[in-house]
């Protein structure tokens, strides 16, 4: 919420909420194994216990990346389901790779195991509506039901109130808002007919806040207000209510801003990289399995490929080109040649429609993007990942650097053969600056929403909405 982190800042009892969905999660998991074992008739023996282990503790690991235990809204229901059924696909190929590498797959029960990866996800969506379901219930008849006020009704102080709003099973009660400069009765929220009253001015805080016992306090005031912030949480000591601080990050260009500390002393992070700690694992092993997996299925197709670029126009099978990767550091990308000239200079001309430059097998593997193959082996070499903002020459990067703000924050990640952007149409030339930005917009976008069910997500929409692209030439 707000974007500051995960887990947003009503989190006082969502840790134990999210802690609990995990338990059940997995014991889930485990109870229909467990089922379908005694079902068939086989017996639950040892290497049976192994894979129940693994897959609990899989479970839990890649459901947290999918972002499976964030607070829920009615609205998400659809790409809840989604994200159950993506994340449990990740997990059955997990599964079945080490099976095949270490070759127990067949000391299980065919009719056992089938019968529970297809059932499993169906019932970890109905696992969840029934928890959603409880929580809604126990909030609509007012157990562990809060008040609340916020101060000041700018922005920011509208957008939280519209977080109270959106999330009704938190048992939030806002009473209204508190501000200095504002005359109105009611303030309504932006983009929404919901209206709450104006309070008072932030003098009168103390004085409401005792009379009507509110629980919560959220000050929403802009940094600059830094003297009245002070004299608002002076006054509010003498009172029983819980008091929160919400910074005015809004003011910057966040990139998944998140709170952390250092030895006690608050910290925000304005952009981060989402790779940190076990992320970043989760992304290095879906790049090895998958890109490994790929790079199997394509080779005789990559063999077909350079031996036409060979023998259609002279010079290399590959195109070696310097580009910016994780954290800026330069990288050489291999991509098929598909032009007659190798640039790759201080300044580089992008292709046009009827670039003379490319050759006619060119042509059909740029417009393909099977052009893009080689960049499986960048994938194992560990500069680049198979889904991350798209690289680009140092020659452009270095170019749309000092016209774009923000711009470098997309080398916050390993740079992708796909990405966001690619399968919103954004791919060709860019001779219009304003094309370029829409670009870097889907680029941070993606930083900020990953997740693994995301990575399945553009791999499998890159088939159909990036192959044979006519914006490609």
């Amino acid at each position: 919420m707000l974007g500051l982190s995960n887990e947003g800042i009503f989190n006082q009892y969502r840790r134990l909420i999210s802690g609990l969905q995990r338990l059940l999660d997995g014991f889930l998991v485990i109870s229909l194994l467990v089922f379908f074992s005694w079902f068939y008739d086989v017996p639950f023996q040892q290497e049976f216990i192994f894979l129940s282990t693994v897959t609990f503790l899989l479970t839990v690991l890649i459901f947290q990346t999918a972002r499976l235990y964030r607070p829920w809204r009615a609205a998400d229901l659809l790409r809840m389901a989604r994200r159950v059924f993506l994340a449990w696909m990740f997990i059955i190929s997990l599964l079945s790779i080490a099976g095949y590498l270490t070759r127990t797959s067949e000391l299980f029960s065919r009719r056992v195991i089938i019968s529970w990866l297809l059932v499993t996800p169906f019932a970890l969506v109905v696992l969840r509506l029934q928890v959603y379901a409880a929580l809604r219930f126990a909030r609509a008849q007012g157990r562990n039901s809060r008040t609340c006020v916020i101060i000041g009704a700018g922005d920011l102080g509208k957008r939280l109130a519209k977080s109270v709003k959106d999330t009704p099973w938190l048992g939030m009660r806002l009473h209204g808002f508190f501000d200095d400069f504002i005359d109105s009765a009611e303030i309504r929220l932006e983009h929404d007919n919901k209206s709450y009253p104006n309070l008072g001015n932030l003098d009168s805080v103390p004085t409401y806040v005792t009379e009507k016992n509110i629980d919560m306090v959220y000050i929403a005031l802009p940094l600059r207000a830094d003297n009245r912030i002070r004299e608002v949480v002076d006054a509010l000591q003498d009172t029983t209510a819980s008091v929160y601080f919400v910074p005015d990050v809004f003011a910057f260009s966040l990139l998944r801003a998140n709170i952390t500390d250092l030895r006690g002393i608050p910290l925000i992070s304005l952009w981060e990289t989402p790779f940190y700690g076990i992320n970043g694992w989760l992304k290095r092993a879906e790049d090895l399995f998958l890109g490994s997996l790929i790079l199997l299925l394509i080779f005789p197709l990559m063999l077909l490929i350079s031996l036409g670029v060979k023998l259609s126009s002279p010079g290399p099978v590959l195109f070696k080109q310097r580009r910016y990767g994780l954290n800026g550091e330069e990288i050489q990308v291999y991509k098929f040649r598909t032009m007659r000239v190798c640039e790759d200079g201080e300044k580089i001309r992008q292709a046009t429609e009827n670039d003379a430059r490319v050759t006619p097998l060119g042509k059909f593997l740029r417009r393909s993007s099977l052009d893009e193959l080689p960049q499986f082996i960048n994938v194992l070499q560990g500069t680049m990942s198979i889904v991350g903002p798209r690289p680009h020459a140092v020659a452009h990067n270095e170019f749309y650097r000092r016209r774009i703000p923000g711009y470098m924050l997309r080398h916050k990640v390993r740079p992708g053969i796909t990405g966001l952007a690619q399968i919103n149409g954004c791919r060709g030339e860019t001779e219009a600056l304003e094309k370029m930005e829409k670009r870097i917009g889907f680029d941070l976008d993606y930083i900020c929403q990953w997740s693994l069910a995301l990575d399945l997500k553009i791999i499998f929409l890159t088939v159909f909405r990036v192959v044979a692209d006519p914006q490609a030439y």
